[in-house]
């Protein structure tokens, strides 16, 4: 195995990216950043991929983690694609400087932009928008695996210089000590029906069932899985998401999801 992809994913927008990468590149290894607290992350393949969406224009806590319990390795080559709705920012530059700090080089950084999942925001766009930027995904993704495949390096990606400033530089900071607790806005209304899928395709475990409905558990990344896929949409969080349209990426199942969370590494065919 030449290469390995790891991939962090809530609605199915990385966990596409990291399949359809896997596609254009042939027999690669898949492993989702899942894994026990505190377990060292070890692989053998010459590549090493990270996958992962943009939380609030900067890593969320899963790949900060993730990169922290990385064996060092510096021969290896390494690249990450970062998943957003369009505001990719200095993301990169920040996945960047934080493997620079173990020793390890990022060689490679791209930018993929996807249907928006941040619900509060609103929905995703209409079918037109979703199908346009899906499609210019993947045309990008096989750019990607061309580049990839050769190990060449390539210069990581990133937002205008306002962005990386405002967004990444000033809001991430002030916005990323209160996340695990910014699920406190969420809430269930009357379609609940107790069937507990918010509680088992959370990627931290952060949903408990009390007499068959969630309870958040102040651990969260707004990842969003629990409102996103959601059967009858009973998640809500704030007051203007009852009548935002939900979003998942169309080509990931629910049962793609849950299987991939059962199973810290699973090959994607």
């Amino acid at each position: 195995m030449k290469t390995e992809l790891f991939f962090y994913t809530g609605t199915g927008n990385s966990y596409w990216t990291a399949r359809t990468l896997a596609e254009y590149l042939g027999s690669v290894g898949t492993r989702s950043m899942l894994w026990q607290d505190g377990e060292a992350i070890t692989s053998h393949a010459e590549a090493l991929g990270f996958i992962f969406p943009v939380h609030i224009w900067g890593l969320p806590h899963r790949v900060i983690d993730f990169v922290n319990v990385l064996v060092e390795d510096p021969p290896k080559y390494y690249f990450a694609i970062a998943v957003n709705a369009g505001q990719v920012a200095a993301t990169l530059l920040q996945l960047k400087k934080l493997m620079s700090k173990k020793g390890l080089s990022l060689d490679a950084g791209f930018d993929i932009v996807m249907p928006s999942n941040y619900i509060p925001w609103g929905g995703p766009g209409s079918e037109k928008i979703i199908k346009e930027r899906i499609d210019n995904a993947r045309d990008k993704i096989a750019k990607i695996a061309a580049l990839v495949a050769k190990k060449e390096k390539h210069p990581v990606e990133r937002g205008p210089l306002w962005q990386n400033i405002l967004l990444s530089g000033f809001l991430y900071k002030l916005s990323f000590p209160h996340i695990p607790n910014m699920d406190k806005g969420f809430w269930v209304d009357d379609k609940c029906n107790t069937c507990g899928i918010c509680k088992t395709i959370c990627p931290c475990n952060n949903i408990e069932l009390k007499d068959g409905r969630p309870v958040w558990l102040h651990r969260c990344e707004q990842c969003l899985a629990c409102i996103q896929w959601c059967p009858k949409e009973a998640i809500q969080l704030g007051k203007k998401t009852p009548k935002y349209e939900r979003y998942h990426h169309p080509d990931i199942r629910l049962q793609d999801m849950l299987s991939m969370k059962k199973s810290e590494k699973k090959e994607i065919m």
